[in-house]
């Protein structure tokens, strides 16, 4: 099955996102996970509630290093994706490995200050522009696409709306 690692700096809310609605998503067709560089150690309240609002269990969900991924025991990632908005000066994390690398960078809805409802707000914001991310990937026969091919696809999507 074709694997997807999401990747950010902290791994407590894009990447968190990104990996419940890839899997959500593409069920039966590809896993996803998510990790970071420098993970905080667990989601953001913020990420949490927006998958609760989805009806996603966020029991399995938590925030962890990519070291996980480079063990001779993890599951190999045939696409890695990372997420940060890297316009707005995030540095993005760069993971060794993958045979297929991707950049989706959004703004960090964790960097929003103000009342629950606002932060909720811009969770629920990027989890629009993370589905129309994802659903791109999922109209793509990604599985049987040549590397190159789906590199520039990926790209192009990167470059969907919300872009950071």
């Amino acid at each position: 099955m074709f694997s997807i690692l999401v990747l950010c700096t902290g791994n407590s809310a894009r990447s968190i996102l990104g990996e419940a609605l890839l899997s959500k998503l593409g069920e039966g067709r590809l896993v996803a996970y998510s990790a970071g560089s420098k993970p905080k150690g667990v989601p953001h309240p913020g990420a949490l509630r927006c998958l609760a609002r989805k009806g996603i269990d966020t029991a399995p969900f938590r925030s962890k290093s990519w070291d996980e991924f480079t063990t001779p025991n993890a599951p190999a990632i045939d696409l890695a994706i990372t997420v940060c908005g890297n316009a707005a000066g995030e540095v993005c994390p760069v993971f060794i490995g993958a045979p297929i690398k991707a950049h989706w960078g959004l703004p960090d809805p964790a960097d929003v200050d103000g009342s629950e409802s606002q932060v909720d707000a811009a969770f629920e914001q990027t989890w629009a522009w993370l589905e129309i991310r994802a659903r791109a990937l999922l109209d793509l026969p990604f599985e049987t696409m040549d590397p190159g091919e789906l590199r520039q696809q990926l790209a192009e999507i990167g470059q969907m709306e919300g872009a950071a």
